[in-house]
């Protein structure tokens, strides 16, 4: 058996919204709850999101803890952004959810991100110069970007943690809570802005 990791004590936000894929969101919360993180799920307005099955058919609501406009990354120490096509949609059009996201990363700090998930990061701009892996739609996007794209079941790129699809979530989630276990990254990539 693998080495445990532990999680007690960390904050771990899943930001997500309206047509948000279910497994996507259930699993890697569950896996870092699992590992003894607490997380919050952090969307665009109070009140509930409504999750999709196969992006077609409707799952569950899900209770938003926190909404984005009003958190800061400094209150959490990792990101989980799960997939479903309008979810990352409705993400990338509101700019205090873009803003999280580009100052979450500016700290160094894990992210998840899986299938659709990484349109929010082309918006936020920080795919620059990193090597992910996506659902096959967005990768277009994530290279016009400046990101490097392979398609692998997960990819780390220096705490940036990346699956393509449902059927990848093992790997994911058994990988987003090493690496949240491990912490925070040093910002140094070409392209990210460094303090000096």
């Amino acid at each position: 058996m693998g080495r445990q990791h532990n999680l007690t004590g960390r904050r771990v936000a899943v930001l997500a919204a309206d047509g948000v894929e279910q497994v996507e969101l259930v699993q890697p919360r569950s896996a870092v709850e699992d590992a003894g993180a607490s997380t919050a799920l952090l969307s665009l307005k109070p009140g509930q999101i409504q999750a999709m099955n196969h992006d077609v058919e409707k799952g569950d609501t899900f209770d938003v803890d926190r909404v984005v406009g009003e958190c800061s990354p400094d209150e959490f120490d990792a990101l989980i952004l799960p997939g479903g096509t309008t979810n990352p949609d409705k993400l990338r059009q509101d700019e205090s959810a873009v803003a999280f996201v580009r100052n979450f990363f500016a700290t160094g700090k894990p992210v998840g991100v899986i299938c659709h998930g990484p349109w929010t990061l082309v918006e936020a701009d920080v795919v620059r110069g990193r090597t992910l892996t996506s659902y096959p739609s967005v990768r277009t996007d994530i290279r016009n970007a400046g990101g490097n794209v392979v398609d692998e079941e997960v990819v780390n790129d220096r705490g940036l943690v990346s699956s393509r699809n449902p059927g990848d979530l093992p790997a994911f989630c058994a990988k987003i809570v090493e690496e949240f276990a491990e912490g925070k990254h040093p910002v140094h990539p070409e392209g990210a802005t460094a303090s000096r």
